[in-house]
């Protein structure tokens, strides 16, 4: 019945002395509570057991790629242990991030997850997976602000200006973005839901097109990356008016964001986060927030994400589970302002 042999142990003592236990009084009683915990911890797996498994719903090399690996090989040395990162793109993240949403919640296979992956429930309208309550979120791993820039042709030198030249001439000014329901789409979409003004949207397959866009002069403004539109802002090619998150970031200080430069509250920020499926034991969810949070505020991974354009967040499983929640909110919020169906 019993298959541990400490309690094989336990019930020899007793079977030695009839049905008396050999040691009695409080003396027998400490003795064996002792020998009964000592029984059922070392019943207990040490964890990890096997290779952990890191699902990435997006390609190799792309953003959230960049920021699974070094942290899973850093992970990975102070477990004592293996995290193999597993790309599966496709489907808007879908296909990756069902994977985890249906594996056991036993801590062996977790999800590495952008900031699209609250739009989903805007843009599909069955979702194979429930953002909220299918996983359990583990930390925010980085944040990775946009940077709204115009062409320098245009008569614009602030957001204020933007807003007022836009309302001049509603759906005349068009703008680029790296595609559909992309960072670059929604907040620039945001900008509209918030200010009122109509901008045309002209999507591009990939950031790097969207500027390119811009800097020939096919559009007249777009949200990019910092790491892409930066370069071009300094040989001055684009010109910079803000950028989206609530503080200034670390790669552009000298640029204002857009609550700042005009409309209070716009804050977006596209981000990478880490989710294990929900029902995973706390204590796995808070190992692995303790890992996650030192590796991100190491100094190789905030000089790697600074060369993004990214910062390193680290933040508490509730923290970030409460983001999610009122992201998904949001984003549908927006898509229905602006029309977007889902699919």
């Amino acid at each position: 019945m019993f298959k541990n042999k400490y309690l094989y142990i336990i019930l020899d003592l007793w079977r030695s002395q009839g049905s008396a236990f050999p040691f009695r009084g409080k003396a027998g009683m400490g003795v064996g509570c002792v020998l009964c915990s000592i029984a059922i911890n070392t019943h207990a797996q040490p964890y990890p057991t096997r290779p952990i498994r890191l699902v990435v719903p997006q390609s190799a090399g792309g953003s959230t790629d960049l920021v699974a690996r070094p942290l899973a090989q850093r992970v990975a040395e102070a477990m004592k242990g293996s995290v193999v990162v597993d790309n599966r793109p496709g489907a808007g993240s879908t296909i990756g991030t069902d994977i985890v949403a249906k594996a056991s919640p036993d801590g062996h296979t977790l999800l590495a997850v952008a900031a699209s992956f609250t739009m989903s429930p805007s843009l599909y309208k069955k979702l194979p997976f429930d953002p909220v309550n299918d996983f359990a979120p583990i930390s925010l791993l980085s944040s990775l602000p946009n940077i709204l820039v115009v062409h320098p042709a245009q008569p614009v030198k602030s957001v204020k200006e933007l807003l007022a030249h836009a309302k001049a001439q509603p759906g005349k000014l068009n703008y680029s973005s790296s595609g559909m329901a992309t960072g670059t789409h929604m907040s620039m979409e945001l900008l509209k839901h918030m200010t009122g003004i109509s901008i045309a949207h002209i999507p591009y397959k990939g950031g790097a097109p969207s500027v390119t866009a811009l800097i020939s002069g096919e559009v007249q403004l777009c949200f990019a990356t910092i790491s892409t539109a930066l370069p071009q802002v300094k040989t001055g090619r684009l010109r910079a008016l803000a950028v989206s998150s609530a503080r200034r970031a670390a790669a552009a200080p000298d640029v204002p964001t857009i609550s700042e430069a005009g409309v209070p509250g716009y804050d977006y920020a596209s981000w990478i986060g880490l989710l294990a499926p929900a029902k995973t034991p706390a204590s796995i969810v808070a190992r692995w927030h303790s890992e996650a949070a030192r590796v991100m505020q190491t100094p190789e991974m905030k000089t790697l994400l600074l060369h993004e354009g990214s910062e390193a967040v680290g933040n508490s499983p509730s923290e970030f589970g409460g983001i999610i929640k009122s992201e998904v909110e949001r984003w549908k919020a927006v898509s229905k302002a602006a029309g977007i169906k889902a699919e």
